[in-house]
C-alpha cells in the first residue's frame, strides 16, 4: 500500500524549466504537486483544490508573488506560503513576512532545504486546521442541549443528572437506541465544573478495530505506514473536559484493557510512543445492550464496567412515556422547519401516541422529516405518516412484541430480549430490508449486522 503524500503543494513559477524541476523533485520526496505559470493561474487552481503549502516566485507576470500572497490570505483556511526569489532584499523579505508568509528562500537553494521547510509549513497548517475544527466542534456543543419532556420518568432522569453533574464520577447511560443518551451526556457536561472544557464524543461501533485505538489515543509520526505526523487522539483532546463513549460495549477486548488503564491512571501511550501522556478526563459511557449479558458472555470486562459505572442512569423508551410524544414532536418540527413548521392534526397525533416507536426519538425525527416534505397547507395528517404507524396490523405488531417482552405486571424482560424483539419487529415492518430496518431503528447498518449475528436472527422461509 502506497503512503499518502506528506503535503499538497502548489508551485507558482514563471520559469518553465525551474517549475518542472520543482515539481519532479518535490513529487520524488513524496508530495502531491500542482504547478501554475503565474499568480492568476495559481488563484484559479486554489479554487479547485485544497492546498497545504504554496511556493511562489515574487517576480511573475499578471499577478506577482506579493499580490498573490495578499489575495491568498484573504481566503478562508489559506495555505502556508513560502516565497522564492532570485533577487532577495531585506525590504521584500520583511514585507513578505508582514503579509503572512511562512518563510522566504533565496535562489539558488537545495531541494532538501526546501523539502524540510515545506514539511514544517504543512504541519503548521494541519495543526491550525485541526484547532479550527476542534473549536467549531466545541462551539456547536456550547449551548445547553434542549431536552423536552413532561413525563415523570424524564423528570427523574433530569434530577439524577443534576445530582451527578457537579462531581467527577464516571457515568453509565443505559437505554435503547434513540432515547437521547448523547443529549443526557451533553447535559451532564454542561452542568459540570468542566463545562468550559471540551465535550468529545466517540461512537465505538463506528470504527474498524484497527482504527479505533488510533482514534482514541492518537499516534506518533512513523507509528505505521502513512503516519507522517503526530495525531492527537480524542482522549487527549478531551483533557480538562468530558469524553463520551457511545456504544461502549462494542469496544474490542484488547482495547478494553487499555481503556481501563487509561481511566484508572489518567495516562496512556499514543500508538508508537514511548512516553506517557497525562490527562484529566471525565468519562461518560453509554450502551443500548444488556450490560450484564455482555459480561456473562465474555464480550465486556467486568472490571471496566465497575470503572465506568460509577453512577448509572437508565433512560426509558418513548413507548413507556407517550405523554412526551406531543411536546417532543412540536419541538422537532420547529427544528426541522423553523417558523414555518406545519401543525399536526389530532388524528395523526393519536396514531403517533399509539405507535411503539422501536427507534425511539431518532425514529420519530425521521418520521417527521418525511411528513414535513409531504405535508400540504401547513398540516401533517395521518396520510403523511409512514404506513407502519397508521396501519393497525403493522403499527400494533411492535407493541405486541414489546408487551410480551416487558409489559408492566408481567415481569420485566432483560434489555437484551427487548432489543431482540425491537429488531424483529422492525425487520417485519420492512420485509427484512436491512437498510430500511437500520433507518427505522436509528442505528447504523454495521451495528444492525452485528446485532443480527449476536442474536442469530435469520429470515425463515
Amino acid at each position: 500500500m502506497s503512503e499518502t503524500p506528506s503535503a499538497r503543494i502548489l508551485v507558482a513559477e514563471d520559469e518553465a524549466n525551474l517549475r518542472l524541476v520543482l515539481q519532479k523533485e518535490l513529487e520524488r520526496a513524496g508530495h502531491e504537486v500542482r504547478v501554475a505559470p503565474d499568480g492568476e493561474a495559481a488563484l484559479k487552481l486554489l479554487e479547485e483544490m485544497n492546498v497545504d503549502v504554496l511556493l511562489t516566485d515574487i517576480n511573475m507576470p499578471r499577478i506577482d508573488g506579493m499580490e498573490l500572497l495578499r489575495r491568498v490570505h484573504q481566503r478562508p483556511n489559506p495555505p502556508e506560503v513560502i516565497m522564492l526569489t532570485g533577487h532577495a532584499t531585506i525590504e521584500t523579505a520583511i514585507e513578505a513576512m508582514k503579509l503572512g508568509a511562512y518563510d522566504y528562500l533565496s535562489k539558488p537553494y537545495h531541494i532538501t532545504e526546501l523539502d524540510a521547510l515545506v514539511k514544517q509549513a504543512a504541519e503548521k497548517r494541519r495543526l491550525r486546521v485541526d484547532n479550527q475544527r476542534l473549536r467549531a466542534q466545541i462551539e456547536r456543543r456550547s449551548a445547553a442541549p434542549e431536552i423536552v419532556f413532561v413525563s415523570d420518568a424524564m423528570r427523574d432522569v433530569m434530577h439524577l443528572v443534576e445530582r451527578v453533574a457537579p462531581s467527577d464520577t464516571s457515568v453509565l447511560l443505559t437505554g435503547e437506541s434513540g432515547t437521547g443518551k448523547e443529549l443526557i451526556a451533553n447535559a451532564i457536561h454542561r452542568m459540570s465544573r468542566r463545562s468550559e472544557g471540551s465535550f468529545i464524543d466517540l461512537n465505538c461501533a463506528a470504527f474498524q478495530e484497527t482504527l479505533l485505538e488510533s482514534e482514541l489515543f492518537g499516534y506518533e509520526a512513523g507509528a505505521f505506514s502513512g503516519a507522517k505526523a503526530r495525531k492527537l487522539g480524542l482522549f487527549e483532546l478531551a483533557d480538562g473536559g468530558t469524553l463520551f463513549l457511545d456504544e461502549v460495549t462494542e469496544l474490542p477486548a484488547p482495547l478494553q484493557s487499555k481503556l481501563l488503564r487509561a481511566i484508572e491512571t489518567q495516562t496512556f501511550f499514543r500508538v508508537g510512543a514511548v512516553r506517557k501522556v497525562q490527562v484529566n478526563v471525565r468519562v461518560i459511557a453509554a450502551t443500548n445492550r444488556d450490560i450484564s449479558q455482555a459480561m456473562a458472555d465474555g464480550s465486556f470486562r467486568s472490571d471496566l464496567l465497575y470503572r465506568i459505572n460509577g453512577f448509572e442512569i437508565s433512560l426509558r423508551p418513548l413507548r413507556d412515556r407517550p405523554e412526551d410524544i406531543e411536546p417532543v414532536t412540536r419541538h422537532l418540527l420547529a427544528q426541522l422547519a423553523g417558523q414555518g413548521a406545519p401543525e399536526i392534526a389530532p388524528d395523526a397525533l393519536d396514531a403517533m401516541r399509539e405507535y411503539s416507536w422501536p427507534g425511539n426519538v431518532r425514529q420519530l425525527r425521521n418520521c417527521l422529516e418525511r411528513a414535513v416534505l409531504l405535508s400540504d397547507d401547513g398540516v401533517i395528517t395521518r396520510a403523511h405518516l409512514p404506513p407502519e404507524i397508521v396501519s393497525p396490523r403493522q403499527g400494533n405488531a411492535p407493541s405486541a412484541a414489546f408487551a410480551v417482552a416487558g409489559a408492566p405486571g408481567q415481569g420485566a424482560a432483560p434489555l437484551r430480549e427487548v432489543e431482540r424483539q425491537q429488531i424483529l419487529a422492525a425487520l417485519e415492518q420492512t420485509n427484512w430490508h436491512r437498510g430500511k430496518t437500520a433507518e427505522v431503528l436509528g442505528i447504523s447498518p454495521s451495528t444492525l449486522y452485528r446485532r443480527l449475528r449476536d442474536y442469530n436472527l435469520t429470515r425463515r422461509a
